[in-house]
């Protein structure tokens, strides 16, 4: 099992995993790919369709991101409008100019209550979870 899956899991109540774009510049089809995840978010497609760029990380292009696309059962047509659109776009440059300011240098990168977490086995995980909740039943 995924490590955040066994984190999700494990703590239900008390994690919320939020994901932000972070299209890294040294892949050629990275930027594309974060806007088709999330014009596929639009349609509730966005996991199936991440983790399938994530899968095939090495092997993205346009034809690998289209098969992606259609294994996923994504609209092509609804996504194509949506990639191209202003809301898609401004959401993925907004994740992309926080990740800039926090100081995200690649992915994937990962925070627990705004501190990054540089181990991500599960282990540390679990530490950093439980220092937090540590930390909030004290208040």
């Amino acid at each position: 099992m995924p490590v955040l899956e066994q984190v999700l899991d494990q703590y239900p109540d008390q994690v919320k995993l939020v994901f932000k774009n972070y299209p890294i510049s040294n892949h050629k089809f990275a930027a594309k790919a974060a806007l088709t995840a999330q014009a596929a978010h639009l349609q509730g497609k966005f996991w199936q369709v991440h983790d399938g760029f994530f899968k095939f990380n090495e092997q993205l292009n346009d034809e690998k991101i289209q098969e992606i696309v259609r294994a996923a059962g994504v609209n092509e047509e609804q996504l194509e409008r949506d990639r191209n659109g202003p809301q898609v776009n401004h959401h993925v440059q907004e994740d992309f100019n926080e990740g800039n300011r926090i100081g995200v240098r690649g992915v994937p990168t990962v925070f627990v209550n705004g501190k990054r977490l540089r181990d991500r086995s599960p282990d540390s995980f679990i530490l950093a979870i439980e220092k937090e909740l540590k930390k909030h039943r004290a208040k």
